[in-house]
């Protein structure tokens, strides 16, 4: 679809005369340029005509960003009046003992009187009357809520599409006249008014504090904000995923509705860099600890010193992680201390320790004497490596990170890193970045660090989601978490690593080993948005939505799904990443319903059938079917327009040749023709096409000279099965041996034939030791260097043996035989 068209389609209705006039923009260009030759003063105009449409989108989103954060404190006032309005009205006696308070929303509800002889009087009436005028009000501003949440949304896709339309323009208008306008309006224009820089952190992060004041009337879960206690030691299962940056304010929307913002100081008001991160990883020359992480081996550590906020913070956290293998029947851990930051120089050159300093904790009540002795353990052991190792400053991560936690609640812990940068610190290469320092200090939190060369630094393009879960043994993680991690905004990469993905891309003479997931950084991992989590509007016909946000569509719902604009480089022609937006036809339908499909398909095939036997005519090669070929095509609900179905019956690898030919043959039809013949029931749509083009692609290579690196788990089994196989070839040639030392013993010595079979024998025995000594040394060898190639599965060393043993019982019977 044109992006003309796609603007047109998608742009949320009330604010239509505030976005881009991009059609009105292409129409003035091609008039300009086809009726004239393009001057001077045609290039001020059109020049004039870009400021004033971004004077406007800049003017608009400014004005909605402000309005919404009004909304939102006024919203967060009316929630404290009602609250103390609910306090005042539940207010006890003062002879009854005074209740206590309880993180459980209904606990505070106004309760009925417990005077015995007033039960069910006329006060208890107005009583519930109140409790139930409340409960309206709540209401109402669950749905202020919902609307606050889809006008954020929508404004975030507000910004995507103006700026796609102006980069498009610019690209259209270069294109035409073959004048560089774009460099020159991005830099005098653009910049001045960065309306696409907006950083909606701020904004989600208060919406995310009144929707959680309304979902809890008020009464919000208290607890430790640093996820349920004491964070020097502990264990998590955790999963990693890629997140688009068009996807970025739709996914934590998403996870909005299930899980508050975690805010460390709920008092102060959020500034942006209270979400900054900066880790500074350490390493050798060898990249010891690279390596150790990438190949998964058993006890392989990871050593960084972590901050949170700005440079001027002045506490350090010194961090160890270590992987344990599943058969050590431990969990990875990741362990902690602080250190103060003036000391991290002298600690690092093991000139200061930190016993006293950690001691002293116990003394001011902070930390029990348990947790202080491991932290000890902790520092020596840190300490003792970086000296033995000789470990030094090697990359810098850096990101923007919004946690999703229930405070005091670790069980579902969810992050998403934003603006990822990695950044070398290492003094290798004859550069000087660190110095003697612990860290770089021409750099801060500034990104995207453009006083850093770009052979020094790397800018991760996606968003890092991590999901963490803490579920007793048998325990399912929460449905919504599931539906999450399977939905169209997320690319799972299993053990993404920033330490490992860093090394790999700035330190390129230095690796030969890269992790699996780095030949994918060229492929595009936006999905086509299958319609499933859609931000709604409340309305009083859809009861359902007062109190969700984010939801599946209802098969008959009349709301249209928000869908994501087309990023800047792809072609018009070919862009159509439109959802099914008749969501009751997308696979995963009920049992009865998939009965019912697979009734009419052979309905439709019995009526085909018998229709090409009355015409006398034969089926062409583009209509002959099959157990494969989708014939499912459901009839089209009033009021739905444009649409498109899918085949709950077809397998997701119909990717045949004829529906490949079909779209190419129809991408030139009229409009009208496309929607009729590509969209029916053929299983698979075309953006369904391109994604499984995309998930189908196996010819992934690392880059030229690099290996891609696949963890190999070696258990100690696997060593006790090498020694149990080579024992048993033992037993086999000591029992073959042995008849050849009984040859040999009762055999006299004038009898040739005798001495020829105990000589074959022992020769087959020695054969079979030497042959399994030798493949036991070298599997023991391929086993200690992790390597999953090699003569694991042995196919001709039996059967040798067998010929060889054959051999020497055939010339046996054939002696004694000759001999008679």
């Amino acid at each position: 679809m044109k992006f003309g068209r796609k603007i047109t389609t998608n742009l949320y209705d009330e604010w239509r005369p505030f976005y881009i006039d991009y059609n009105l923009l292409k129409r003035e260009l091609k008039s300009r340029t086809t009726s004239n030759t393009w001057d001077d003063k045609d290039e001020r105009d059109f020049t004039a005509m870009l400021k004033k449409e971004l004077d406007k989108v800049h003017d608009f989103q400014k004005q909605k960003t402000a309005e919404l954060s009004r909304r939102i404190r006024d919203a967060e006032k009316d929630v404290q009046k009602l609250v103390a309005q609910e306090s005042s009205s539940s207010e006890p006696s003062p002879t009854e003992p005074s209740p206590t308070q309880s993180s459980d929303p209904e606990s505070h509800q106004a309760r009925p009187s417990d005077y015995g002889p007033d039960e069910g009087s006329d006060d208890d009436m107005d009583d519930n009357q109140s409790d139930t005028s409340l409960e309206d009000i709540f209401h109402g501003l669950e749905e202020e809520v919902a609307t606050l949440v889809a006008d954020v949304h929508d404004l975030a896709l507000y910004t995507k599409l103006n700026i796609t339309g102006f980069l498009k323009i610019l690209k259209k208008h270069d294109k035409l006249t073959n004048l560089p306008l774009k460099p020159t309006f991005i830099q005098n224009y653009l910049e001045e008014r960065p309306f696409y820089k907006y950083n909606w952190d701020a904004l989600i992060v208060k919406l995310s504090k009144l929707y959680d004041l309304v979902r809890t009337r008020g009464h919000p879960v208290q607890g430790d904000s640093s996820a349920g206690g004491s964070q020097s030691a502990f264990v998590r299962q955790t999963t990693k995923y890629w997140v688009h940056p068009d996807n970025l304010v739709p996914l934590k929307l998403a996870i909005l509705r299930h899980l508050p913002v975690l805010v460390f100081n709920a008092d102060k008001e959020f500034e942006q860099k209270d979400a900054a991160i900066t880790s500074i990883y350490f390493d050798n020359e060898d990249l010891e600890l690279y390596l150790g992480r990438l190949e998964k081996t058993e006890g392989a550590e990871a050593i960084r010193l972590r901050w949170y906020g700005d440079i001027d913070v002045k506490t350090i956290f010194v961090e160890r992680k270590t992987h344990r293998e599943d058969w050590t029947g431990e969990k990875s851990v990741k362990a902690r201390f602080p250190i103060k930051e003036h000391l991290v120089n002298a600690f690092l050159r093991g000139e200061y320790t930190m016993d006293a300093e950690l001691q002293a904790l116990v003394d001011k009540g902070k930390k029990t004497q348990a947790e202080v002795d491991s932290m000890i353990q902790l520092a020596s052991e840190v300490q003792y490596r970086i000296l033995t190792k000789q470990l030094h400053p090697v990359m810098r991560t850096f990101y923007n990170r919004t946690a999703f936690q229930l405070p005091g609640d670790p069980r579902v812990r969810i992050s998403l890193d934003t603006e990822l940068t990695m950044v070398r610190e290492d003094n290798w290469d004859g550069q000087t970045r660190t110095g003697d320092n612990w860290r770089r200090t021409d750099i801060g939190i500034d990104h995207p660090f453009n006083q850093v060369p770009a052979e020094d630094k790397e800018l991760f393009k996606y968003g890092v989601l991590e999901v963490k879960l803490q579920t007793q043994f048998g325990q399912e993680p929460p449905k919504w978490v599931t539906d999450l991690v399977q939905s169209h905004l997320v690319e799972a990469v299993p053990k993404f690593s920033k330490f490992i993905h860093g090394c790999a891309t700035l330190l390129p003479n230095r690796v030969d080993l890269v992790p699996f997931w780095l030949p994918q950084m060229e492929t595009d991992i936006l999905k086509p948005n299958t319609g499933y989590l859609t931000v709604e509007r409340p309305t009083k016909n859809t009861p359902e939505m007062q109190s969700g946000i984010l939801s599946p569509l209802s098969p008959m719902s009349s709301v249209p799904s928000y869908i994501e604009p087309v990023s800047e480089g792809e072609d018009d022609e070919e862009m159509d990443l439109a959802p099914a937006r008749d969501e009751y036809r997308r696979t995963g339908l009920p049992h009865e319903d998939v009965a019912a499909a697979i009734a009419f398909r052979e309905k439709s095939l019995k009526e085909r059938e018998h229709t090409s036997q009355i015409n006398g005519s034969s089926s062409t090669p583009e209509e002959v079917c099959d157990e494969r070929t989708p014939l499912l095509k459901l009839p089209q609900p009033p009021g739905v327009g444009r649409t498109v179905s899918i085949d709950p019956l077809a397998p997701s690898s119909a990717f045949d040749e004829r529906l490949r030919e079909r779209l190419q043959a129809n991408k030139n039809a009229p409009p009208r023709a496309q929607d009729v013949e590509v969209r029916e029931a053929v299983g698979l749509d075309e953006e369904t096409l391109r994604e499984e083009e995309r998930l189908l692609v196996r010819d992934w290579s690392a880059p030229s000279g690099k290996r891609i690196a696949v963890p190999v788990r070696i258990e100690p089994k696997v060593y006790f099965a090498n020694e149990r196989t080579f024992l048993k070839w033992l037993s086999f040639a000591v029992l073959i041996g042995s008849i050849a030392t009984t040859l040999l013993n009762f055999v006299p010595a004038d009898d040739p034939r005798g001495l020829i079979s105990a000589a074959l024998f022992t020769l087959a025995a020695l054969l079979s030791i030497a042959y399994s000594a030798i493949i036991f040394v070298y599997r023991a060898l391929r086993l200690r260097a992790r390597s999953a190639e090699g003569l694991y599965y042995d196919k001709y060393g039996p059967t040798v043996l067998c010929f060889v043993l054959l051999a020497a019982l055939g010339t046996n019977i054939g002696l004694r035989m000759a001999d008679m």
